[in-house]
């Protein structure tokens, strides 16, 4: 073996026996920045002037072979030599050229792969076209040259879903050639090595298998279905479909054509804006220099669906969990729940029934506080009251040591409250997370008045460790997220008073990209939930304020909600359907109340919701409540279904108001 060569900084070259084996060490992704790119094509021609190299491995530093594009390029100047060029060369290359995929080979990383003359996975690898979930279209080959590998079928589910595949499933579908059990790089370059002087398979001349055209229709009919006003997905079915009815150079032409008009849309400008901010959301600069604790056993209080879904998140984070409830009964039950949510995903396959044993050896349920005095950390997710919840943290003030921490998931109580009824109110943070706790990424990590800096930092780790997006929050009622969401429905209340009905409100709010309009969503989370809250603060209620009493005449005619049948809509054999009674009951009430109906067109209901979303975002951040308005997005986003591919409403309301002024 030769020694290293530099050629460029991130890509590096030595000798193997006739292979010259080039290395991407461009961290933290290998991403194929402008220095790789060059290094990549000074590479070969190393490898095409020097007659000692007979065959090229291309892999990457590290666990990522390579991550994909560099964003952060988008928007700027472009630099020579482009990716498409890059892929062109290594095609076209008259030695053969093979992939040692070692890790992750993302977006322009798979498009590199595919270009090679043979790919050998490693165990650990992962190939897919994400591209979709930044509102592009791959744009260096990958819609023309996937389905001349693998077929149309497999390629449309990879592109338009945006999913990655492991390394077997890969080999299954002829993604890869071969997978290596130990030693990756001698498995590639012995098969680089057989390549030689071999006729080299082109992955671009290679002609499409024929397929399955109902398969591939109904595939996309269902893509197309999905996609929810996004443009990426039906943009991708037809690429896809281009590459069985054109030839290679059209098909490229076309689908960079497509990438760049994508790439410069606002859509793509939303999605990544939502993927940078989630990415720095729950990184407060001033905690850069201070250390989280190191967690290792986490308590919770409440096994009810909240509690149960704590536990089964952090289960699989790894973490020993002792899940606390107030009788032996009702303890045995939450370890039921606990048991069969785990075995929900054993069943879906998300989840083997090893991984699942593992996880559940690690779990104590019990009615015994006392055991709680091993915990690092203890969440709280019993009944929202304040009473109940003091009780609970005073209670552990003779239990636990002074170094475990005390989180509450409170949604809309004052932890600032519950802090100060506490022996330690510094060790007391705010986890609020959003049910299904196991499923819902979104976790508000609630900064309270005393909260150590120690303290905010272990819980935003936590979260991350439990592969969460956690957002720091100061104290207000509703923190983020519930706020805002308190703002779009009084806005969406009056809508109604004016003219809309709760079916215009909901038929604009998801053409706009919404998965569910806000009174189908009250009627799934059931109405009596809200009523119950509305009446205990009936007596400090402002008067003077404007005050919506339809959904509490709803509720004293026995309309709940899906769950009871009728609720702001009508529900037959599950199905929803707009019901005429509703229509007068607001027609009585905006005649009671002296309210003069107009028409209200969908452009208009839109608008004003994202505004208002938008001002009460604006507010947060006059109050330091929310920090920055990309964390204000993200909230959104994650716990409401706010379209992502429209950025959330700090981004969405400027972009809205061009549209319509």
């Amino acid at each position: 073996m030769g020694a290293a060569t530099d050629l460029t900084d991130p890509v590096k070259t030595r000798h193997d026996d006739g292979v010259l084996v080039v290395t991407i060490d461009n961290p933290p992704v290998n991403a194929t920045g402008a220095a790789v790119r060059a290094g990549l094509m000074a590479a070969l021609d190393q490898a095409r002037t020097d007659a000692l190299v007979a065959a090229v491995v291309i892999t990457g530093a590290g666990k990522t072979f390579i991550g994909g594009a560099d964003i952060r390029e988008f928007g700027k100047p472009p630099v020579d030599p482009a990716l498409p060029a890059v892929i062109a060369a290594i095609e076209a290359f008259d030695k053969p050229v093979v992939a040692a995929i070692n890790g992750a080979a993302l977006g322009g990383g798979l498009e590199v792969a595919l270009a090679c003359h043979g790919r050998v996975a490693g165990q650990t690898a992962s190939l897919g076209l994400p591209e979709v979930h930044l509102g592009l279209v791959p744009g260096a080959g990958g819609t023309q040259r996937l389905p001349r590998l693998v077929g149309t079928l497999v390629a449309l589910k990879m592109i338009t879903d945006g999913k990655p595949v492991g390394a077997s499933q890969a080999l299954e579908t002829g993604l890869v050639d071969r997978m290596a059990d130990a030693d990756l790089l001698a498995a590639a370059t012995g098969f680089a090595r057989s390549l030689v002087a071999q006729p080299l398979r082109r992955t671009g001349q290679l002609t499409v298998r024929p397929h399955d055209a109902g398969a591939f229709e109904a595939e996309a009919e269902r893509v197309a279905k999905k996609a929810r006003g996004r443009s990426a997905p039906l943009e991708g079915i037809r690429l896809v479909r281009m590459a069985t009815e054109s030839d290679l150079d059209t098909g490229l032409k076309a689908e960079r054509e497509t990438f760049v008009r994508l790439r410069d849309s606002t859509e793509s400008a939303a999605l990544r804006h939502i993927f940078f901010a989630e990415r720095s959301a729950g990184k407060p600069p001033e905690l850069k220099a201070v250390e989280p604790r190191r967690l290792e056993t986490i308590g919770i209080a409440g096994t009810g669906l909240m509690g149960c879904g704590i536990a089964v998140a952090t289960l699989a984070a790894g973490y020993r969990v002792i899940a606390l409830d107030q009788t032996a009964e009702a303890a045995e039950k939450g370890a039921v729940r606990i048991r069969e949510t785990i075995a929900k995903s054993v069943a879906s396959g998300r989840l083997s029934q090893e991984s699942a044993d593992t996880q559940l050896s690690r779990l104590t349920v019990t009615a015994d506080a006392n055991l709680l005095s091993a915990a690092d950390l203890v969440i709280e997710a019993v009944f929202d009251d304040l009473q109940v919840k003091t009780d609970l943290f005073q209670r552990l003030d003779g239990i636990v040591p002074e170094t475990t921490i005390l989180a509450t998931n409170t949604s809309y109580l004052d932890p600032d409250e519950i802090a100060a009824a506490t022996a330690h109110p510094s060790r007391v943070v705010g986890l609020h997370f959003f049910s299904p706790a196991h499923i819902m990424k979104l976790v508000e990590v609630v900064r309270c008045a005393s909260t150590a800096p120690e303290v905010l930092a272990t819980a935003l780790a936590f979260a991350r460790t439990c592969r969460k997006i956690p957002v720091v929050t100061g104290v207000c009622e509703g923190f983020i997220g519930n706020r805002i969401f308190s703002a779009y429905r009084d806005e969406a209340e009056r809508l109604i008073e004016e003219g809309a009905l709760p079916q215009d409100v909901d038929r604009a709010m998801e053409a706009y990209g919404f998965p569910m309009g806000l009174f189908a969503v009250y009627d799934m989370a059931g109405l009596e939930i809200a009523w119950a809250r509305r009446k205990r603060q009936a007596a400090t209620r402002d008067p003077n304020l404007a005050y919506f009493e339809i959904p509490d005449r709803l509720c004293e005619a026995g309309r709940f909600g899906r769950k009871a049948g009728r609720g702001f809509y009508l529900y037959e054999d599950g199905r929803k359907k707009v019901d005429p009674e509703i229509d007068r009951l607001i027609a009585d009430y905006r005649a009671e109340k002296g309210f003069i109906a107009r028409a209200i067109g969908d452009d208009e209901i839109i608008a004003r919701l994202l505004a208002r979303m938008a001002r009460e975002g604006q507010a947060l951040l006059d109050e330091t409540i929310a920090a920055r308005a990309e964390d204000i997005d993200v909230v959104l986003v994650h716990g409401y279904g706010f379209p992502a591919h429209k950025g959330g409403p700090m981004f969405a309301a400027p972009q809205q108001l061009k549209t319509t002024t």
